[in-house]
């Protein structure tokens, strides 16, 4: 069964606590579980066989809530018993998937490549969220660099609150303007349109049509 944590030191197998020493990401901190007391050895293999051990990204975070058979904390009694030792990350060949090697050093900078990409997934994601309506306030304070309008004044070519609601106001003009535009072009067209075909002129409707005849019955009777 393929676990995380798990690799091989030589022909020596070790569980691998911590990935990379603070300081010294190209070394890494083992145990090996063949020399320890069963007291220590059994706990330790449940923990990195649990969900917990398996979803650490260090075993460390994993055993340092685990206990021994006698009730003492992993982590602390692999430290007191001087059962850690710090290796060359290089020297440890780990199996991220069945039939799978892969030294752990190499293995360390794929891992930390996709928590670089995560976070740069998260930031385009935020980014993005930005992007939509947003409040005329907030955007004017960032147009001002964040600053307060009683501070120093703004950068040259900053807008104040004033201007940009003036910039908001010559854009609404403009749009409108357009809409004007393009609603009379329409009207051209549907003209264009009715020359070409006649059939295409609106027909009156039977409202407007009974409407009318009304009016003609009325001014019939006053005569």
């Amino acid at each position: 069964m393929f676990l995380r944590h798990v690799g091989k030191h030589g022909d020596r197998k070790v569980a691998v606590v911590f990935r990379e020493v603070p300081g010294e990401p190209h070394m890494c901190l083992v145990t090996y579980p063949e020399l320890l007391n069963q007291h220590i050895h059994d706990p330790l293999m449940r923990c990195i066989e649990s969900d917990i051990g398996q979803n650490s990204k260090n075993l460390a975070d994993a055993l340092n809530r685990t206990h021994t058979n006698d009730g003492v904390i992993i982590l602390q009694k692999l430290h007191a018993e001087g059962m850690l030792k710090k290796i060359n990350t290089e020297q440890v060949v780990m199996t991220p998937a069945p039939n799978t090697q892969i030294k752990l050093n190499e293995l360390n900078q794929i891992l930390d490549e996709m928590e670089q990409g995560e976070a740069a997934v998260q930031k385009l994601a935020d980014m993005d969220q930005s992007m939509g309506l947003q409040d005329p306030v907030d955007v004017a304070k960032r147009m001002r660099g964040d600053q307060p309008v009683q501070q120093a004044p703004a950068a040259p070519g900053a807008l104040d609150d004033a201007g940009l609601a003036q910039n908001l106001l010559d854009q609404a003009t403009k749009m409108e303007n357009e809409a004007k535009g393009l609603l009379a072009e329409s009207e051209r067209l549907k003209g264009e349109a009715v020359q070409l075909n006649p059939a295409l002129k609106p027909k009156k409707t039977a409202k407007k049509t009974a409407k009318k005849t009304s009016t003609r019955k009325k001014k019939v009777n006053v005569t």
